[in-house]
């Protein structure tokens, strides 16, 4: 991700955040025999954060991919990002 801009890195980095500080409660919640309604909501919202933060970085590197009209060693091929993108799916 090279041309995100400052807003863009925030609000991701923010998603994954709250997932990591879901994901800790989901564990604790495991541990601690919590009730399987409540592991199985946070889970669900664990997930969603990190789908959502995936998105969002699939859906800038598809975006500089058709405004750079050239092609850039590293970037990466629209198949590639296909398979990324359905990988969240």
């Amino acid at each position: 991700m090279t041309d995100v801009t400052p807003e863009e890195h925030k609000a991701i980095v923010n998603r994954l955040k709250r997932a990591q500080g879901q994901l800790t409660a989901v564990i604790a919640a495991v541990e601690a025999g919590g009730d399987c309604r409540a592991v199985v909501t946070q889970l669900s919202a664990v997930s969603g954060a990190i789908d959502k933060a995936g998105f969002a970085i699939i859906a800038k590197a598809m975006q500089e991919c058709m405004a750079s009209g050239e092609t850039k060693e590293n970037a990466p091929t629209v198949a590639e990002l296909e398979k990324l993108f359905l990988s969240l799916a």
